[in-house]
């Protein structure tokens, strides 16, 4: 069975194509500048690496380009569309739905009925999705939902204090999100550890930012609640935020609850807090003298560990904190901010491992009661998994 999972942007869509008999990558590629006069078409297969300017007015086509591509016989891939299971999508949120479900019109008005509560993923999948559908409707789309992973998490950790039927009749509640990510991290390091039982701290930390605690395998609490935007501060989203704050600053600034709203999904996090929206230039201007770079990074830094102490309690310990995501693997300086003086807990970096490290690798020192590990996740490794899964629990047959 090979599945290409798909990753949308408004303006680009990026895959890879999975051989599920044994979970080898077969080639990974895609299109950006969708839209434009000339997009860029590329794709790596094996030791073949092409790219070229293509006519891609939108995803159908864009999608149609990279499956001809694919169905070159000198690249080795696909004898031709036909030979594809599925393309998995690792969508975000949907009213009343989580889990994984083959893309039809209830899921994409499940999707479209939380384009607020998601605006940065959303809009685009659904648009993309509705096309796919349309102009490739032999093949099955299958959307694996990133709060599937967080279905575990208990009621404690899950709800709010509002009445309680918002959550039962609106599913006002945490949700969690990165749940793709934190099932492989999850998976991964149970293994490494030889430890199905592990209690993991598994910290996302790349544009967006989540931590999830895990214990036996499963999600029992995330930073992430009703919506993406929540929790630690992202590079341009707000994280943790007062509600009321809100009217305050309608009055203040004349801005409408729809305006500031944009403002706290756009124009917040990193980017409001120093200006910048990539950490690499912020830890660069910080390293300069940067006073409000240094200030946006100890901001994050202190919510980054706020999480991870409560997660402490939660699990009674931890056997492992493992470090993920873009920051999470690069950043030794942010690595070494959120572990410092934690010698209580028995968590003590090793700063030569730290400095030096590069790709899968332990980073604690020898006296270490927990292990701390940069590991590189695989979320579209999962979402092939699981549509995998769907489509043998449930057969190939497209539904309408």
């Amino acid at each position: 069975m090979k599945i290409l999972v798909a990753n949308l942007g408004s303006t680009s869509f990026k895959y890879r194509l999975f051989d599920m008999a044994d979970e080898r990558v077969l080639a990974r590629g895609g299109v950006e500048r969708i839209g434009a006069e000339k997009s860029r078409c590329y794709i790596q297969a094996g030791a073949v690496s092409e790219e070229n300017l293509v006519a891609a007015s939108d995803h159908a086509v864009a999608v149609k380009l990279c499956l001809k591509q694919l169905s070159d016989p000198k690249l080795n891939c696909l004898k031709d569309s036909s030979e594809l299971a599925a393309i998995g999508f690792k969508a975000v949120h949907a009213r009343g739905l989580t889990g994984v479900h083959r893309v039809n019109t209830e899921v994409l008005s499940a999707m479209e009925d939380y384009a607020d509560v998601a605006p940065a993923h959303n809009p685009p999948y659904v648009k993309a999705m509705r096309l796919l559908a349309r102009e490739l409707s032999e093949i099955s789309l299958v959307a694996a939902f990133e709060t599937d992973f967080h279905e575990s998490i208990p009621p404690a950790e899950r709800l709010y204090a509002v009445p309680l039927e918002w959550a039962a009749k609106h599913g006002i509640q945490r949700w969690g999100f990165h749940g793709a990510s934190h099932r492989y991290i999850a998976e991964r390091t149970a293994k490494l550890l030889n430890n199905p039982d592990a209690r993991i701290i598994s910290c996302h930390l790349g544009g967006s930012r989540s931590l999830c605690a895990i214990a036996n395998g499963r999600s029992v609490a995330n930073s992430l609640g009703m919506s993406p935007q929540s929790g630690l501060p992202h590079n341009n989203r707000v994280g943790d935020f007062d509600p009321f704050a809100l009217p305050v600053l309608m009055r203040a600034t004349g801005k409408s609850l729809e305006q500031l709203l944009d403002d706290l999904a756009n124009r917040s996090g990193l980017l409001g807090l120093s200006g910048f929206n990539d950490l690499r230039d912020l830890e660069q201007d910080a390293r300069s003298g940067g006073k409000v770079s240094q200030q946006a990074l100890d901001v994050f830094t202190a919510s980054v560990r706020h999480y991870l102490g409560a997660y402490l309690l939660l699990l009674n310990g931890a056997d492992a904190i493992v470090f993920t995501g873009g920051i999470g693997e690069n950043s030794s300086t942010i690595r070494s901010a959120v572990c410092s003086n934690l010698d209580w807990f028995g968590i003590t970096l090793d700063p030569i491992r730290n400095r030096d490290a590069k790709g899968e690798v332990p980073i604690h020192s020898t006296g270490s009661r927990v292990q701390i590990w940069i590991m590189p996740t695989n979320e579209e490794l999962i979402v092939a998994r699981q549509a995998k899964r769907y489509l043998e629990d449930r057969g190939t047959k497209k539904e309408d």
